[in-house]
């Protein structure tokens, strides 16, 4: 059997199109096109939730379209299913990629560098009676300060580098899919959830061994600005997993709000996924007893029965501002490198 989300597959592609040629107040009639008036749409501090396309457009869109000119969409995922959160009832489509652009106007308090810049997003659209009713679209902000030369995390545990799609180059799935592909990524990904769910192997096996259970050896975990990126179970558990979980205690799993699969590629996000306390020292952050709420995306692409490679979006400048530090704020004080 095929997977047969062409309908909202085109909605969406066709939304795109629209949105991503159109320019100041076109931007809203856009939204008020595709979006339907009972909408929902939740994206990174400091934009949080908005419930109507207007705002959307004003809040949101139009100050990003007058930052970066002549945008590019560049998708590297591109994929639709049904929720498993709500017992597989909605469809959503899903798109993970950069919009590029020309940064000439200063977005957020971040001084434009009038160079290419490019903007990390993945965003789940819930489809209903052809209108676009709920949308996560969760963005690296950091990294674009990261690209005008200023630092707002030092030190990385991993490397921020250029953060590219698939290995493979497969992950535009516009046409229809086999069933059972996307049924196995979905049941990677549960696996690799139940088995990691409150850390529950730690100091039973070692972590790299834990970690053999979900992924193939030569994983990559893209991790956002702040955090960076690791190559191999090895290297991950020792630049990021070990030192996560080594940085905060009290893990609280909020669940998500959808989490999907198609093919070989699926992911899920939340609002928020994790309530986590602050040890210290990581991203060079202090200890805090104040737990704080992180909202992110997850997107992974299987291979064989085995997760190697996962994309993350987490909400760093929501978070560190629930323990009192200000990030944006803190930037327009800060000389560029």
């Amino acid at each position: 059997m095929t997977t047969n989300f062409q309908n909202e597959k085109n909605l969406i592609r066709d939304y795109y199109k629209a949105l991503d040629s159109a320019n100041g107040n076109d931007i809203t009639k856009v939204l008020q096109n595709y979006i339907s008036e009972d909408y929902i749409w939740r994206g990174f501090h400091p934009f949080n939730e908005i419930s109507d396309a207007k705002e959307v457009s004003e809040i949101f869109w139009q100050p990003f379209r007058h930052a970066f000119k002549n945008i590019q969409r560049r998708m590297d995922i591109f994929i639709a299913g049904k929720n498993q959160i709500d017992g597989f009832e909605s469809v959503w489509v899903i798109s993970m990629g950069n919009l590029m652009g020309l940064f000439d106007n200063e977005w957020l308090g971040i001084q434009p560098s009038r160079k290419m810049a490019f903007l990390r997003y993945c965003e789940f659209n819930r489809v209903e009676n052809g209108k676009i009713t709920e949308t996560a679209m969760f963005f690296d902000i950091p990294h674009v300060m990261l690209q005008v030369g200023l630092n707002p995390f030092p030190p990385q545990t991993g490397a921020h580098l250029v953060q590219p799609g698939p290995m493979t180059h497969e992950g535009l799935l516009y046409e229809e899919q086999n069933m059972e592909e996307g049924e196995k990524t979905l049941a990677s990904i549960n696996f690799m959830i139940e088995d990691i769910k409150g850390w529950k192997h730690t100091g039973k096996i070692s972590l790299v061994d834990e970690l053999r259970a979900s992924w193939n050896e030569n994983m990559i975990w893209w991790g956002p600005a702040g955090i960076g990126s690791s190559y191999t179970i090895e290297r991950y558990a020792e630049q990021h997993s070990g030192p996560f979980r080594a940085s905060f205690k009290d893990r609280i799993s909020n669940g998500h709000l959808c989490k999907l699969a198609e093919g070989n590629f699926g992911g899920f996000f939340g609002w928020p996924n994790l309530t986590l306390t602050p040890t210290g020292g990581f991203m060079g952050m202090p200890a805090s007893e104040k737990p704080g709420d992180m909202r992110v995306i997850d997107m992974y692409r299987r291979e064989g029965d085995k997760l190697s490679e996962n994309w993350i979006f987490i909400d760093l400048l929501h978070f560190w501002n629930q323990q009192g530090v200000d990030i944006l704020d803190r930037i327009k004080k800060t000389p560029r490198t």
